[in-house]
């Protein structure tokens, strides 16, 4: 008799959802005052747990540290052995264990209480030995695990959404934003995606700067040089004031202009568009599909007029991500 896999996986997935609604009701006055402990912490958030306990105390930690809360992992089976060294009274301790009871947290909860380090409790049982010891409980509640009700399906899956749910109210708290998070997240898809304008413009002696009494030979000199087709026109207080491209050349060659007397701030366009520095570069893209323009100049806050950096489609067309 053929067996109906997708049953099983939907039931496994069901009991997980149920152990969800469960964890989301008790989310209240003890998570709060976790967040404000942790918020507090003038160290580092310790995170410790026993078998798949441990495996979500990896994860919740990554994603701690990832959005600005710095946080390790110590093993439970080292910390007898040397590694509750690594703790420090200034330290947050959060400590994970369905039952509450697991053996090898005996000796870290002692640890805890005898150097007053504050000690944040994940646990199922009020009876425990985590629950009495722990400064805040956060009580997830008896849910049903899959696979004969034995194995750590439903309950994991509770310990890590209240991991998650921690860890993004601690990065709203500390405002941190989608800038901080590329500091963090410099490689891959999301440190590429993430990408400001800072990142990928030319700066200094790469910008193709030309005062604007510049001749027309000068003009098509500094556009041999820079080779990007254009140059940023700049009046005596260093002022970006206009650009000037290769196609105006082009259409002023048709107009059989009269270069001889040629001044560049003739024929240049002015107030060439800017762009702040910490726009992200998927932005920049945008900004240049909509205006049908190839380039764009870069500004600090602090003086749109002063061109701190040029960016070309060429510089956005390289990224990985596009």
């Amino acid at each position: 008799m053929k067996k109906n896999y997708s049953k099983i996986g939907k039931n496994v997935i069901d009991l997980e959802i149920d152990a969800l609604k469960k964890v989301k009701k008790l989310i209240g006055t003890s998570f709060s005052k976790a967040v404000e402990l942790i918020v507090k912490c003038k160290s580092k958030v310790v995170l410790c747990g026993v078998g798949k306990s441990g495996l979500i105390a990896s994860k919740i930690s990554a994603t701690l540290s990832s959005v600005g809360t710095p946080s390790f992992t110590l093993s439970a089976s080292n910390s007898s052995h040397g590694d509750l060294g690594s703790i420090t009274k200034k330290d947050i301790l959060i400590l994970i264990s369905y039952s509450g009871n697991t053996e090898e947290l005996k000796n870290i909860i002692q640890y805890a209480n005898r150097y007053g380090i504050k000690l944040i409790g994940i646990m199922s049982k009020k009876n425990s030995l985590l629950y009495r010891n722990s400064n805040i409980k956060l009580l997830i509640p008896e849910v049903k695990e899959s696979g004969y009700g034995i194995v750590p399906t439903s309950s994991t899956t509770a310990q890590l959404a209240l991991g998650d749910a921690l860890a993004i109210t601690l990065m709203y708290h500390k405002k941190f934003k989608k800038l901080d998070f590329k500091k963090f997240h410099p490689s891959g898809n999301l440190g590429r995606k993430l990408k400001t304008v800072e990142d990928i413009m030319l700066t200094k002696n790469k910008i193709p700067f030309i005062d604007d009494n510049s001749s027309f030979n000068k003009v098509l000199k500094m556009i041999n040089i820079k080779k990007l087709g254009l140059v940023l026109v700049r009046n005596k207080k260093r002022e970006t004031i206009g650009i000037f491209t290769d196609g105006d050349i082009k259409r002023s060659i048709q107009n059989k202009e009269n270069f001889k007397n040629f001044k560049i701030k003739s024929f240049m366009t002015k107030n060439p568009i800017s762009v702040d520095k910490d726009i992200l570069a998927v932005k920049a893209i945008s900004i240049m599909n909509e205006k049908k323009i190839t380039s764009l100049c870069v500004h600090s806050r602090v003086n749109k007029k002063k061109t701190i950096g040029i960016i070309h489609i060429h510089n956005l067309i390289s990224m990985d991500s596009f």
